[in-house]
């Protein structure tokens, strides 16, 4: 008689697998909404939006800081995404507003609003983000040099914008996506260079933003200077 094969156990690993990685997804999700409402709520209060027990979320997530940790990283590792997503874009314009919709799109920007200095970050998250701010700065010079953003505009003044966007917030979450994509579309029209508006600039008020100025929630108690 042929021996017959028995796959039950790998049907069943498969099966944890894929509930564990459903799990894991609620639980971020559940993060995502209870931490950009209450940056100080417990994390009990996470798995009970996500309808898990704590020991579930305590095996992936040994504490808070590690998902705000986890949290922040997968926005920053989604602004790296998308930044270089349209460095292939001919349209240097194109590329910047593309890429602005989608960050704020994610709301991407909301997590470091909420969530900076809640938790140490690692050296991965260092490097991570010095490459999200390398991309930002060659999508904004591309613009520089194609004559399409106002030239007394610094990198880190999209900082601003994407903390304006994220500001826009209404119960219903379509709704502030609508009324976000309004306000950055204003907001670029008031930045865009002649090449873009046809007409000439007024100086903006104010000096610029100082490298790392914005990035204060950042620092950890007792910290001083920039980031």
């Amino acid at each position: 008689m042929p021996k017959q094969t028995d796959d039950s156990g790998s049907a069943g690993l498969a099966g944890r697998r894929g509930r564990a990685a459903r799990n894991d997804a609620a639980i971020l999700d559940a993060a995502r909404e209870v931490f950009l409402s209450d940056p100080k709520a417990p994390v009990a209060a996470v798995a009970e939006r996500a309808g898990v027990g704590m020991s579930a979320l305590y095996r992936r997530y040994p504490g808070k800081e590690d998902l705000l940790r986890r949290l922040c990283h997968d926005g920053l590792r989604r602004w790296i995404e998308e930044a270089e997503a349209v460095e292939a874009e001919p349209d240097a314009w194109k590329a910047l507003v593309v890429f602005l919709e989608r960050i704020v799109d994610a709301d991407v920007h909301s997590l470091t609003v909420h969530l900076a200095g809640t938790f140490t970050p690692t050296e991965e998250m260092g490097r991570d983000a010095r490459r999200a701010a390398e991309l930002m700065g060659r999508l904004v010079e591309r613009a520089y040099a194609a004559g399409l953003l106002r030239r007394d505009l610094v990198v880190d003044d999209i900082g601003l914008v994407l903390e304006g966007c994220a500001a826009v917030r209404v119960p219903d979450a379509e709704r502030t996506r609508e009324l976000r994509r309004r306000f950055l579309a204003m907001t670029l029209a008031g930045v865009a260079g002649a090449g873009v508006t046809g007409t000439g600039e007024a100086a903006l008020p104010g000096p610029a933003p100082e490298p790392g100025e914005l990035n204060w929630r950042w620092r950890r108690p007792g910290q001083s200077g920039r980031v």
